[in-house]
């Protein structure tokens, strides 16, 4: 009965079988005509045109033993009757008796593969000249159509079901990230807070380089954290959040970026060039992460004898913010250069988990902002962030 369902189902999502049995019903003058659903002990109406009060609706069965259709599925062949009182084979056939018709005409509808689906058929009480019309041909055109279009139907049920599924998988997979991110989140706190402590309260030569690399780890796994969350709000919908307001201090804010990425890599050389910054409304801290990954990303892939170049201002009511290196990305990886996970082709293994220009396009889109890259021999690559003010 489910495969019966299902098949009912599948008939009446192809918009072409109304139009088809009227069609035939117009051709022959046969006022009842169905599709059916024949296996090898039901008959069942998938689509019904009835102008005769046969009384049959889609979903209705008949008893298999009772029709023609159950020769059809027998012999695979057509049955074509003009006026059953006349016909030598069917004139005391019970089949039109029990249904009281003259005219009758019934083709088999095959699966692609072969396997039998059913008929499509049609009766009237009264006769009708079907052997000598194209009827037979063009309700067997009808039927090869159908199987096509249940094949299509059927391959896109399995399609859209499979992706709802893929749908599912990925956003429990990404509940999970976010749980578990924000369970680390606790531990990771204490273990920075307790080095922190360690080095000010109790500083020891012998252990203090020992503390400050737990410090130094502790801040670094709290990042991979937040970057997780941030990828987990972004894959699952709800976008990165934001604390809109006017970034006051933004410029001192977005300078103390660039001297944590300096401290942390001493011997590369940062210039920045960080106008007075007023009027720009948006998430300074998510402004200043935007800018942090940036220059991450410039110290990471770009050329390690060369300055990476910051600059922010105000450009004709729009804040500007460029990050610039001697790196060059190729055209084949530009296109996936802000999808999680992105890596050049042939890249030396580094720390972190690909997500940081994912994220910075995240804070960007969220911002209403525009983010742009650029990247030729000549000039390097240079990231562009821009922002309306008013």
């Amino acid at each position: 009965m489910e495969q019966t369902a299902t098949d009912i189902a599948t008939i009446g999502r192809i918009s072409a079988v109304p139009a088809m049995l009227q069609v035939i019903s117009e051709m022959t003058g046969l006022r009842f005509a169905a599709v059916a659903r024949v296996t090898d002990d039901s008959w069942t109406a998938c689509a019904v045109l009835d102008r005769l009060d046969f009384g049959l609706s889609v979903g209705g069965e008949l008893d298999l033993t009772t029709t023609l259709c159950h020769e059809v599925r027998s012999s695979h062949v057509s049955v074509v009757i003009d006026k059953a009182s006349e016909d030598p084979l069917y004139c005391h056939h019970h089949t039109p008796r029990i249904y009281r018709f003259e005219s009758y005409i019934s083709v088999p509808v095959f699966r692609t593969d072969g396997r039998f689906f059913g008929t499509i058929c049609a009766l009237d009480p009264n006769p009708a000249p079907l052997r000598s019309s194209t009827i037979q041909s063009t309700m067997e055109s009808f039927a090869r159509v159908l199987s096509l279009q249940i094949e299509a139907d059927e391959g896109l049920q399995q399609a859209e079901a499979e992706l709802q599924q893929e749908r599912e998988t990925a956003e429990l997979r990404e509940q999970f990230i976010a749980v578990l991110g924000h369970d680390l989140r606790n531990p990771l706190f204490a273990i920075t807070v307790g080095a922190e402590r360690l080095l000010r309260k109790h500083p020891d030569p012998a252990t203090d380089t020992l503390v400050r690399h737990m410090l130094a780890s502790g801040r670094r796994a709290s990042q991979l954290v937040e970057d997780v969350l941030d990828f987990a709000r972004g894959r699952m919908g709800s976008g990165i959040p934001l604390s809109m307001g006017e970034c006051l201090g933004l410029e001192d804010t977005l300078r103390h970026v660039v001297a944590e990425v300096q401290n942390v890599h001493p011997q590369r050389l940062i210039h920045a060039d960080i106008s007075h910054l007023h009027g720009v409304r948006g998430d300074r801290e998510r402004l200043a992460q935007l800018l942090s990954n940036l220059v991450a990303n410039a110290i990471a892939h770009g050329n390690p004898e060369s300055a990476v170049e910051v600059r922010a201002w105000i450009n004709a009511g729009t804040f500007e913010l460029t990050v610039k290196n001697q790196g060059l990305i190729s055209d084949e990886a530009m296109p996936r250069l802000f999808q999680p996970y992105a890596r050049p082709a042939g890249a030396l293994p580094q720390a972190g988990l690909g997500l940081g220009l994912y994220i910075v396009k995240q804070i960007a889109d969220a911002h209403g902002g525009r983010l742009e890259v650029c990247s030729s021999e000549h000039d390097g690559t240079v990231f562009t962030f821009s922002l309306p003010t008013v």
